[in-house]
């Protein structure tokens, strides 16, 4: 990032987190600036690698219909970069922390039965280098602010 965020900045990215389709018009009303300076700030947001992307946010019905699991890893460390790897091409994992602490790495699963989140999670145990997993099946979704 070449430069640090000011307010406006940190009140622009907290709307746009709280709704991205929101237009440059009602942003700028919302922010006391022009259209023009609400486009060029995002710009520079997106240029510097601040703004990565835009995504979309199921709604609770959507949420609601599968399973999520929250999945912490215990692991011989070197294999960590290939185990990430094998993440990675699994449509059910959604994210992926390493971490400090008593886990090695953390993921988030979500599948929309649980035989077939069962079917992930045992996938994963047999990956190489993973000792030994232990997952938490998520029940209720309190807030989400990504």
């Amino acid at each position: 990032m070449n430069r640090r965020l000011d307010d406006i900045d940190r009140k622009l990215l907290s709307l746009l987190k709280a709704n991205a389709r929101e237009s440059a018009t009602a942003l700028a009303r919302r922010l006391d600036l022009s259209r023009s300076a609400v486009q060029d700030r995002i710009g520079r947001l997106e240029r510097d690698g601040v703004i990565a992307g835009y995504t979309v946010k199921l709604g609770q019905e959507m949420a609601r219909s599968g399973l999520r699991a929250i999945v912490r890893f215990t692991m011989d460390p070197k294999h960590t970069p290939a185990v990430v790897r094998e993440l990675r091409k699994y449509p059910e994992a959604e994210a992926c922390y390493i971490t400090s602490g008593a886990f090695d790495l953390i993921a988030i699963v979500a599948a929309e039965s649980a035989a077939r989140l069962h079917e992930v999670l045992q996938a994963f145990g047999k990956l190489r280098g993973v000792e030994r997993t232990t997952s938490s099946i998520v029940l209720v979704d309190e807030f989400d602010n990504r």
